[in-house]
C-alpha cells in the first residue's frame, strides 16, 4: 500500500489556512496566540510536511534534504529565539 501525496496536500493546505487564520485573528485584536509566537515553529513543520510530501511523490533525495535541512535551519533560530526570551 503506498500514500497518496494528495492527503500530505491536504494537510498542508489545512496547515497554511490554520496559520493565516491565526494571524487573522491576531490582526483582529481577538484572543489568540502572536504570529511571532509560532510563525518559525510553523514554518519548520511546513518544510517537514514538504519533505514528507516529496519523499512519496519520488522527488529526489535532494529535495527531501533540502526540506529537511531548511526545517532544521528554522527550528533551530526558533529555539535560539525561545531561549534568548527565557532567560
Amino acid at each position: 500500500m503506498t500514500l497518496d501525496p494528495r492527503w500530505i496536500d491536504a494537510v498542508i493546505v489545512l496547515t497554511v489556512l490554520e496559520g493565516l487564520w491565526l494571524w487573522r485573528r491576531h490582526r483582529r485584536g481577538l484572543p489568540g496566540i502572536p504570529p511571532r509566537d509560532f510563525a518559525l515553529n510553523w514554518l519548520s513543520g511546513l518544510c517537514l510536511m514538504a519533505a514528507l510530501r516529496g519523499a512519496v511523490a519520488g522527488w529526489g533525495m535532494l529535495w527531501v534534504l533540502g526540506w529537511l535541512s531548511a526545517s532544521g535551519v528554522v527550528h533551530a533560530v526558533d529555539l535560539k529565539r525561545r531561549w534568548g526570551r527565557a532567560r
